[in-house]
């Protein structure tokens, strides 16, 4: 390549892409050693992560059906089963939490009998366990034939929770790993997994920032080298 045009491209190229010259990028309110919120965003709105856990779930929500478990409380349930749930439990590692029906650590998922759930609807929980591969088979034991998993999963970018939770918190996934720990017990074929977050986003939600200080446009573009969050749709086979 000519000298004259080398130097014509590398002058251009930071335009093509977009970045901004070194030195020229202002931070302004981000350029801190604390994040904006350690609450996720809670404390301002939706947290990221939330706004993307409420699309992956309503668009699987006709599969929220029959007698659904849900890891918390049921408020998953509640909103998007409708009135096509018969039947709901909610399940915690530990006894007194409001509405809990299920006692039981989902490692073994003593207690829990085989085939029970049409639908087991499983947020932000499996970092917290140390034995994934363990859980997810209790997962697959506790699901009817047909029935499905609705997972989702914190990836690579996430704070980690500084309260109870702390003590517990393992893990951050990606779709490779996803695969491989589902894929020991589903059928590949059964599997769907849906990446979400861009590096935009995935800032925003490290700096405790909610969705609405975002646009729908910056939320929703999906870049899988930032995976914020990865969501699983997983239907034991008949």
């Amino acid at each position: 390549m000519p000298s004259i045009v080398r130097a014509a491209v590398t002058r251009c190229w930071p335009r093509f892409h977009f970045a901004p010259r070194i030195g020229s990028v202002r931070l302004g309110d981000l350029r801190r050693l604390t994040p904006v919120s350690r609450k996720y965003g809670f404390d301002r709105g939706t947290p990221v992560d939330r706004y993307y856990i409420s699309q992956f779930l309503s668009q699987h929500a006709q599969l929220i059906r029959g007698h659904v478990l849900e890891v918390g409380d049921r408020g998953y349930t509640e909103r998007y089963g409708a009135d096509r749930v018969s039947q709901s439990d909610v399940l915690n590692v530990r006894a007194g939490a409001p509405g809990t029906t299920i006692v039981a650590d989902l490692t073994h998922g003593e207690g829990i009998a085989d085939a029970s759930f049409d639908c087991i609807v499983l947020t932000q929980t499996l970092q917290l366990i140390f034995d994934v591969p363990s859980a997810v088979r209790t997962l697959h034991r506790i699901l009817k034939p047909g029935g499905t998993l609705l997972l989702t999963v914190p990836g690579t970018i996430s704070q980690i929770e500084s309260g109870p939770w702390r003590s517990v918190w393992h893990w951050g996934f990606t779709r490779l790993s996803i695969e491989r720990l589902l894929g020991e017990v589903f059928r590949p074929q059964e599997i769907e997994i849906v990446e979400y977050g861009n590096v935009l986003s995935s800032i925003a939600f490290l700096q405790g920032l909610a969705s609405e200080e975002l646009r729908a446009a910056e939320l929703d573009h999906r870049d899988p080298l930032y995976p914020l969050l990865i969501c699983v749709r997983a239907t034991r086979a008949l």
